[in-house]
């Protein structure tokens, strides 16, 4: 008798599931309490696959061997409760991607900030040595999906937490931790302890034969790395100390070794500017070498890589005010690089929907940096309280158009307009995408 598995969500995800589900002889049932994308609901009904929309058929999903969890779907869910109640095991698309991937291989990517342009990086690298491999995962391609209808030798994977929380054994070759600040508390009761203890997930099943790159200088993995037997072999990077197995920048220079080669690059060469991206490049080149890409074809990709859409890309200037659109700051630590990084006046805007932020983190910086703070969500109290004695105007607005008008006006020429919300997007946006699209039709039409 087919096993039975029931997907919770019938996104990207849920659906990329309920393929590889499907080709592996499951017999499967897709439920969301929302309703589908037309585009999802066709690959259903083209491979037979049942689902339901607008409801969750309880005693039917109760009755599963297994259910795949949907990211997005929290553990305080009443549903999600009674499967766990219920003794049913409870899966991520990872884990089900993991177990029918048969001999192929994975770099797997987590943390805080940094990890889209990491993967991306990472992919960029692998691609321009002709690596066959497939980017996938938090980036917004199903992982399952891939291995279901074009298997690759190599996954480059974005995970987040949640994706995180539902492994069993999903173990990549290597693993990448960029780094570890305050985020989606409100997921973990609001204790950053159990949201660290999430990232560090994506070691748990590593052996001697894969590689763990971590940055040694994020003072949260410093703290809590030792309290992890870790069989893996360990990969730091840093920018502060040199590095005998590893990568570090010392005056100007990018030095990785990962083992008995080295590869040194000048960080002028470098397509992405700014601090956090010459973190996010050390680890890129580091996953790149540790799995034998070679070092003339890193060099030419970390020269050539371009800036992801919505993280510190720029917009346009009108009348001497430049307009950079940072939407996929969604957490306070993403805003605090942006900010590192500006050079000019910055008008910003802020807001969305808290998650659990403190602002303190970025006081000085906006102190130092910020004349105005536009506010774009539907409460801002925090961040009135948070900045009032420090910026002389910060102002509420409702829409993307009217907080790109307000920080026009409120700008001089030689100023920068900073879309770097530090929250996520729920409140007035679709999700993030739509926000930093939302925002460049509005400076376009200034």
């Amino acid at each position: 008798m087919a096993k039975r598995i029931s997907i919770l969500g019938g996104s990207e995800s849920g659906v990329g599931a309920a393929l590889l589900s499907r080709k592996e002889g499951y017999e499967v049932f897709v439920s969301d309490a929302g309703f589908l994308k037309d585009n999802y609901k066709k690959e259903l009904k083209v491979n037979g696959i049942e689902f339901e929309e607008g409801k969750h058929s309880e005693l039917r999903i109760l009755d599963s061997d297994e259910v795949m969890k949907s990211p997005g779907i929290p553990e305080k869910n009443e549903l999600v409760k009674k499967i766990r109640s219920n003794g049913i095991p409870v899966i991520s698309e990872i884990e089900l991607a993991f177990r029918h991937k048969g001999n192929s291989r994975i770099i797997g990517i987590t943390g805080s900030n940094g990890k889209t342009t990491t993967t991306s990086m990472t992919y960029h690298i692998c691609r321009a040595d002709d690596l066959d491999c497939a980017l996938v995962g938090n980036i917004g391609f199903s992982f399952a999906k891939q291995v279901a209808e074009a298997p690759k030798q190599w996954y480059i994977a974005e995970i987040s937490s949640y994706q995180l929380d539902d492994i069993q054994q999903f173990r990549p070759d290597v693993a990448v931790l960029t780094n570890i600040t305050e985020d989606h508390l409100d997921r973990y009761d609001y204790r950053f302890e159990n949201y660290i203890r999430s990232k560090f997930r994506i070691v748990m099943n590593q052996t001697s034969e894969d590689y763990f790159i971590y940055c040694d200088d994020d003072p949260v993995t410093k703290q809590y790395i030792g309290q992890y037997s870790l069989q893996t072999n360990p990969l730091p990077f840093s920018m502060y100390h040199e590095i005998n197995q590893g990568a570090f920048i010392r005056n100007g220079q990018m030095t990785i070794i990962p083992g008995s080669e080295k590869l040194q690059m000048s960080i002028y060469d470098f397509a992405l500017k700014g601090i956090h991206n010459q973190y996010n490049t050390m680890a890129a080149g580091l996953a790149a070498s540790a799995i034998g890409i070679r070092k003339e074809k890193i060099r030419e990709a970390i020269k050539s890589f371009e800036a992801l859409e919505h993280r510190m890309e720029f917009v346009l200037t009108v009348r001497g005010v430049d307009f950079i659109n940072d939407s996929k700051a969604t957490n306070v630590n993403s805003t605090w690089y942006a900010l590192e990084t500006m050079t000019k006046p910055v008008i910003l805007i802020l807001g969305g929907v808290d998650k659990g932020n403190d602002y303190s983190l970025i006081r000085d910086l906006v102190g130092e940096k910020v004349k105005s703070i536009v506010c774009m969500g539907t409460d801002n109290t925090k961040i009135h309280e948070a900045f009032r004695d420090i910026v002389p105007f910060i102002v509420d607005t409702a829409s993307a158009e009217q907080a790109v008008k307000t920080a026009y006006h409120l700008a001089a020429k030689g100023d920068v307009v900073l879309l770097s919300p530090a929250c996520a997007s729920f409140d007035l946006f679709k999700n993030y995408e739509d926000r930093g699209k939302q925002f460049k039709e509005a400076a376009r039409d200034l």
